[in-house]
């Protein structure tokens, strides 16, 4: 009898260690996601499941092109994920299709198309020291800092970044921000 109660006490300790390690790293270090819409396409598709690296920005800055998750400011438990394209203080404009990051255009590749709503961004958007302009690559069909609901993103907003792609299996790998 003394063994089966050490037996049982040693999985209840080890179950509730290993419940206290998820709970730390979804809590701190990542958490998984699944893109729903196809805002980021072609990165990212719908119904891809990423795993959010949630410790780099506590060491770090966000970077120009990253892919970040934030949560929408008005709907509980929905996350949007986008790429940031604008940096804290710097002026943001769409003009004829295409991105102005202070006045110069911006030399990138994600967008496939020519944008066809500026939204805010048609007039210069200047952001603040803790601001992000987001944008999904789909630039025609996303909901993301041109428009209103949505806007500059701050900083203590961002939840994190999209690390790894876990599912589809064929495309597992860690995801390239450049």
């Amino acid at each position: 009898m003394k063994d089966v109660i050490k037996e049982l006490v040693g999985w209840i300790v080890s179950i509730l260690l290993i419940v206290a390690v998820s709970y730390l790293i979804v809590t701190f270090v990542g958490q998984r996601t699944q893109v729903s819409g196809s805002s980021m396409e072609t990165t990212l598709s719908d119904g891809d499941h990423l795993i959010v690296d949630k410790i780099s920005y506590r060491f770090r800055e966000p970077q120009r092109y990253e892919i970040v998750v934030f949560p929408y400011r008005y709907e509980k438990n929905t996350y949007y994920i986008k790429r940031i394209i604008g940096l804290p203080g710097e002026t943001v404009q769409i003009v004829d299709g295409y991105i102005y990051i202070n006045g110069k255009q911006l030399d990138e590749h994600y967008g496939n198309e020519i944008i066809e709503e500026a939204g805010m961004a048609a007039e210069p958007v200047t952001l603040g020291e803790d601001e992000y302009f987001v944008m999904g690559d789909n630039r025609n069909n996303s909901q993301d800092s041109r428009v209103s609901d949505v806007g500059a993103i701050h900083r203590d907003e961002l939840m994190g970044r999209a690390w790894i792609r876990i599912w589809p299996l064929d495309q597992f790998g860690v995801i390239k921000h450049e």
